[in-house]
């Protein structure tokens, strides 16, 4: 088996398809041959990766918000998906800060609601609950942290990706231990790629700098974060639902990983600024730290993909250059031409790395 004998023909599901992370997801599913539909409230950002792919002409998509069960159920159940990749979230840590209410309502009351919906469905094959590497307690060490670390957030965002996770591994053992649908979890961060236009992530204020030929106002140039190009995560987060759906061997179900770069790719926020600024002309930067105050940020975060390496054979495919390359180009020229472009290129490692087939 390989990703697309695999996807070919299947109907899969992604919530928040509208947002940076499900656009990708949605045009490479596709490209396997799957008929890939999305569920979302809304289109978050203007530009948007999901519109420049083609928007809602090309992936069937439901306007539907998770806080409500039962047009989220009713979404699922129109759509009669063989798959579900549950990516919809309030994905902002400054955000949260403004509105918790949303927050926590989407984060963890919109995941009970899209796992009851799957529960109601039984044409779904597997469901992955995709949450964040925010969601461990954080002690700012230097340790990449492992899935069986302990859960925990000091600012609503953080705490709510928690909350995700603790809702996951309930419904798991409450729900789907004994069910013949497959659920999963997911942890990913600091994803960075063209066609993220989000308020408050490094590389699009780094774009929107430039484009309004100003500087970029740096808030916290001294943390370290786990940087990887968007596809990286994606990748094993479609290896690892293939796995959970086809392996007769051993149960996938109830399994939480970790998706994320060598540690030569934990950089700080002021070395990847200082990469976009040797690759983007016109680009400068201030430092500001008063734009945080009052803020909790996490100033170290790394986590191990050595169970999903252990699982499935998954490691990291782009060095930190190739990575920075790869999201400057996917800010100029057209987009949805570099995103089948990178896709089939990204798509052509793996298999040759050995981990995206033969299973």
């Amino acid at each position: 088996m390989d990703l697309r004998g695999f996807y070919r023909g299947k109907r899969v599901l992604i919530t928040g398809n509208t947002g940076f992370k499900g656009a990708w997801l949605s045009a490479w599913l596709e490209s396997l041959g799957a008929t890939v539909g999305g569920l979302s409230r809304d289109v978050p950002t203007t530009p948007s990766a999901f519109e420049d792919l083609g928007g809602k002409s090309r992936f069937a998509t439901a306007f539907v918000d998770i806080r409500d069960l039962e047009a989220t159920t009713r979404a699922v159940k129109d759509f009669k998906p063989d798959l579900v990749f549950h990516m919809a979230a309030q994905p902002l840590v400054r955000l949260s800060y403004a509105n918790p209410v949303e927050t926590w309502g989407t984060n963890v009351m919109g995941t009970v609601h899209v796992l009851e919906a799957v529960r109601q469905v039984p044409s779904i094959v597997a469901c992955a609950v995709i949450s964040s590497d925010k969601c461990y307690e954080n002690h700012e060490w230097d340790f990449a942290y492992r899935e069986n670390d302990r859960l925990g957030g000091k600012d609503p965002y953080s705490a709510s990706k928690a909350g995700t996770e603790i809702v996951f591994r309930s419904h798991f053992e409450s729900f789907f231990k004994s069910s013949a649908t497959k659920v999963l979890s997911f942890r990913a961060g600091n994803v960075i790629g063209g066609g993220d236009w989000a308020a408050d992530r490094i590389i699009p204020d780094c774009i929107r700098a430039v484009r309004a030929g100003k500087p970029a106002v740096i808030r916290n140039p001294s943390a370290t974060r786990p940087w990887q190009h968007v596809l990286e995560p994606l990748g094993g987060y479609a290896i690892a639902l293939a796995r959970a759906a086809t392996d007769a061997k051993r149960n996938w179900s109830g399994e939480s990983f970790n998706f994320g770069p060598y540690a030569e790719n934990s950089r700080t926020v002021g070395e990847l600024v200082a990469a976009m600024k040797n690759g983007l002309p016109g680009f400068d930067f201030t430092i500001d730290g008063a734009a945080n105050a009052g803020l909790h940020e996490a100033k170290f975060l790394k986590v191990s993909f050595e169970k999903a390496n252990a699982w499935m054979g998954w490691k990291p495919t782009l060095p930190f250059e190739e990575t920075m390359k790869w999201t400057a180009e996917g800010y100029g020229g057209d987009f949805a031409k570099h995103v089948e472009g990178k896709i089939a290129e990204f798509q052509s490692r793996i298999e040759s790395a050995g981990f995206a087939k033969g299973w």
